[in-house]
């Protein structure tokens, strides 16, 4: 992997100006003026010192190799938390009140083990970092009531440990990132399928840890219905729950474990139920007239069964926002015209990948799609749209980072509820999100789309665009994002379909999973983590952000 930057996402060399008429849509409908406020140079950025004492620093450099203990700047800034708005709007103040206090970079499974005992003894907090994608807040390196934090780094616990090709099964290090688990199956012809938008950039142990669901979960699954089995280093010791077909032998161990977040263990290995490389894909784009309409053609799919791989619906002002984001107005101005000859005003975007074993098998599955989608009033758009999708599937985040170095408040969060209730949750969110920032001064562009499908529901992800409020960006941000939750939990639906909880979904945890429930997850903590070192603040009893209230109340 290419050095990431500490400040935004990714690696540099993907970012570029808006286009003239998303920048002109920022400036007339939020008021987003042209400066630009780049981030400090690393050397100007002010962190906490390191408070590891000498004597600690050598018993990890027993276990892990003194090249394999660091706490330079840049090492420290890079695991210091996140990708969440919050984490970014902190990196780009110029001041971080957490970091950890070194890196510890374990070269294999028993070295992980060794190193959590040495914590243990002593009375540092461990964070485990895999791509530090996180965008809850799940990896900001709290000490909490510890001595000092490490970030425990899986970047060495790397690579293909075996492949059952005539079982379909594949066993990976839990460091492995995401175009690497790809490279690695595809040289047996197989592939996993699982593709967040984190993907170049997240590994197999945070895919686990966090219930990560990818673009094509429709066709695939998400990746907690491709895990098989695990290994798990904890304090305590070691879990490694097995990999077998079918179990009737109690409780499924490999449910507690996925979804941990860190907060019981690190996941060293996972083995994943993986499947033939396709043989043909195919993305094609279409128009539906209104998001309910679209919705409703979704259902009708999926209850069918003949869903396609990858689903994106975007509602009427997610299309309206893309098309002005897309960069080429000329092209964008042609789909815009024909799509409104065709009776599609204010038309949803739908962006279908279809896969097939062969060029057959997919047409005869785009077929059966094609002939519910006509029937509910849908526009064929054609393959480019879809393809240009597909191709650009990966540059929201460097778009984001754009937006935020112009002031913009840029956020996502996502849910998922049944068919039954599914508008309703749109709505609530929507105008949970608009009257929050309204009331501050600050109105906003919310957009949404549907891209998980299920027989039952489906999920919703929320984009959401205003004005900064300068010099109370946290609060203004926190505003927004308690009173959304708040409409989420009112009508029924998740807090988190495949964010996570960590620390920014926390409060609403108990209302989903009940008190009994929290204290049941409690337990498991306590036994596989006696001394509480594992990532402190994240999914259990996780402390306000800085500034903010103790609750959404």
């Amino acid at each position: 992997m290419s050095r990431q930057r500490w400040w935004g996402w990714g690696v540099d060399g993907h970012d570029g100006p808006l286009p003239a008429e998303g920048d002109a849509l920022l400036s007339h409908e939020l008021g987003i003026s042209s400066d630009r406020r780049g981030p400090p140079p690393l050397e100007a950025l002010r962190l906490p010192r390191p408070a590891l004492a000498p004597g600690a620093r050598s018993a990890l450099e027993a276990v892990a190799g003194s090249a394999w203990v660091r706490d330079d700047p840049f090492s420290r800034v890079s695991h210091a938390v996140g990708r969440s708005y919050p984490d970014l709007v902190r990196l780009r103040s110029g001041t971080l009140a957490t970091a950890p206090d070194a890196v510890v970079e374990p070269g294999t499974a028993q070295d992980v083990l060794e190193v959590l005992r040495a914590c243990v003894r002593l009375d540092l907090a461990v964070v485990p970092f895999g791509g530090g994608t996180s965008v809850v807040g799940g990896v900001e390196a709290l000490r909490g009531e510890h001595t000092g934090v490490i970030a425990l780094d899986t970047g060495r616990l790397t690579g293909l440990v075996d492949v059952d090709v005539r079982s379909g099964l594949a066993t990976l290090r839990g460091g492995t990132f995401g175009p690497d688990v790809e490279a690695e199956l595809g040289s047996h012809g197989l592939t996993l399928g699982h593709q967040p938008q984190s993907f170049e950039f997240s590994t197999v142990g945070g895919w686990v840890a966090t219930r990560s669901a990818g673009q094509a979960s429709t066709g695939y699954g998400r990746i907690d219905d491709l895990v098989q089995g695990l290994r798990l280093a904890a304090p305590a010791g070691e879990i490694a729950t097995g990999a077998g077909p079918g179990t009737a032998a109690g409780p499924d161990l490999r449910e507690l474990l996925v979804g941990s977040e860190g907060t019981l263990g690190v996941i060293t290995e996972a083995t994943l139920r993986v499947r033939p490389a396709p043989g043909a894909t195919r993305f094609e784009a279409f128009g539906l007239p209104g998001f309910a309409a679209g919705t409703e053609t979704l259902r009708a799919l999926t209850q069918a069964g003949i869903a396609a791989t990858v689903t994106r619906l975007s509602d009427e002002e997610e299309t309206r926002v893309n098309l002005a984001m897309a960069g080429s107005a000329r092209a964008v101005g042609a789909l815009r015209g024909y799509l409104r000859a065709r009776g599609l005003d204010r038309p949803c975007l739908l962006v279908l990948g279809w896969e097939g074993t062969d060029a057959a098998a997919l047409r005869a599955h785009r077929e059966d799609g094609v002939r519910v989608l006509r029937a509910h009033g849908a526009v064929a758009v054609g393959a480019k749209v879809g393809a240009a999708w597909a191709r650009n599937r990966y540059r929201g985040a460097y778009v984001r980072d754009e937006l935020l170095t112009r002031g913009v408040l840029v956020e996502t969060l996502e849910t998922a509820a049944t068919w039954t209730r599914l508008l309703e949750t749109y709505r609530a969110v929507g105008a949970a999100l608009r009257a929050s920032l309204s009331a501050r001064g600050t109105p906003a562009l919310v957009g949404c789309h549907v891209s998980h499908l299920y027989v039952t529901g489906a999920s919703l992800y929320f984009t959401f665009l205003a004005r900064q409020e300068a010099g109370a960006e946290l609060e203004q941000w926190h505003a927004a994002k308690a009173a959304a939750g708040d409409a989420i939990a009112a009508v029924g639906a998740t807090i988190t379909h495949h964010h996570g909880v960590g620390r920014d979904h926390a409060p609403w945890l108990e209302g989903e999973v009940g008190g009994l429930g929290l204290t049941l997850l409690r337990s498991a903590k306590s036994t596989l983590d006696p001394t509480g070192i594992m990532n402190p603040g994240k999914l259990l009893d996780a402390p306000p952000l800085p500034g903010m209230p103790d609750s959404t109340a």
